[in-house]
């Protein structure tokens, strides 16, 4: 007998318009090496929103059930699983076949909310190596964050940034992957500046820890601020969230063989760029794709030995999934955006 789940989905066309609710069903019979789990939670993304619209990829095939993080609960195991048991507490990881290492075109197309089914949905099927165990001291919401904002912003400072106590780093915006990347640079002892064009958000972030705030909207000439409070000498890491849109300034407050860990297209995603700064200072500009399996268990165990929460901005209910689109949409949230359903 089925399963019934509903499900939000983009059944013939894109537009936040055309996001709907659906009902499929899942087979109580699983595969043998494959995970019922009972979804929860998700969180949203800007990908999310790009592919909602239709501008993330816009030969995706429909119908698609969007969002690429969940959390959820084992409901059942085929009988060669063996890591979960039944209510076991998980997180799918954003790419099903990417386990560790550097990742191959096969593995980047096994992600989930495009190209294959996502996690607004109250149940889904995964292979057993396909989750990690969520860390004990997070709700659901709040772990739900982890998969893709948390794990792309570890993977900026931790693996990419060659962040030391002392270091400068620079998070553009108070968005999730950014506020991510000022919990994780502060844990190692570094120095944190952030933008906003918001008093209020530059406040709150300073109550996270933030070393220097800049208020872009009234300096706009942000990258001097930046040098100034580095002593001239530019950013080790600059947590790059806006794009083509940011990264001139960006390029312009990076210190010589500094970092910018390219993760977001908030500003646009093309524009004719000077190569100059990046050739004449030797810096390297690395593009962040979320991470492994085993980044994200490795991130795990430091959000849970210094009891890391992620900022939720807020959470919406299974039937306002459209508002939570329009509200990360709008840009006014601070930190995530979550929808929990259970």
């Amino acid at each position: 007998m089925a399963i019934r789940n509903r499900v939000w989905e983009i059944k013939d066309s894109f537009g936040l318009e055309n996001l709907k609710q659906n009902e499929r069903t899942v087979p109580e019979m699983i595969g043998d090496n494959e995970v019922l789990v009972r979804l929860t939670a998700t969180s949203l993304n800007y990908r999310d929103y790009l592919m909602v619209i239709g501008k993330y990829n816009p030969r995706q095939k429909l119908p698609l059930v969007p969002c690429s993080d969940g959390a959820g609960i084992v409901e059942s195991v085929g009988k060669n699983v063996q890591k979960w048991r039944k209510g076991d507490r998980v997180l799918p990881i954003f790419a099903q076949g990417w386990m560790d290492g550097s990742p191959d075109l096969e593995s980047l197309r096994t992600t989930l909310g495009g190209p294959n089914d996502g996690c607004l949905s109250e149940y889904g099927v995964f292979a057993e190596s396909g989750l990690v165990k969520t860390p004990d001291h997070l709700t659901d919401a709040q772990a739900a964050t982890l998969g893709c904002a948390g794990l792309t912003a570890y993977n900026a400072v931790v693996r990419f940034g060659g962040i030391e106590p002392g270091s400068s780093v620079l998070c553009l915006g108070t968005g999730g992957v950014s506020l991510f990347a000022l919990q994780f640079a502060k844990t190692m002892g570094a120095k944190v500046i952030i933008t906003s064009s918001s008093e209020e958000k530059l406040e709150r972030a300073k109550q996270l820890g933030a070393d220097e705030t800049i208020n872009y909207s009234t300096k706009s000439n942000w990258e001097r601020e930046v040098r100034k409070y580095t002593d001239k000498k530019g950013a080790d890491l600059i947590v790059e969230v806006g794009g083509a849109g940011t990264l001139s300034k960006s390029m312009m407050c990076v210190r010589p063989y500094g970092t910018i860990a390219l993760i977001g297209v908030l500003a646009g995603g093309e524009s004719n760029l000077s190569l100059y700064p990046i050739l004449m200072q030797g810096v390297k500009v690395q593009g962040v794709i979320v991470g492994s399996k085993n980044d994200f268990e490795k991130m795990n165990q430091a959000i849970s030995h210094n009891k890391i929460i992620p900022v939720v901005d807020r959470s919406f209910s299974w039937e306002e999934v459209p508002q939570a689109f329009e509200y990360l949409q709008s840009g006014k949230h601070f930190g995530k955006v979550a929808i929990q359903w259970a």
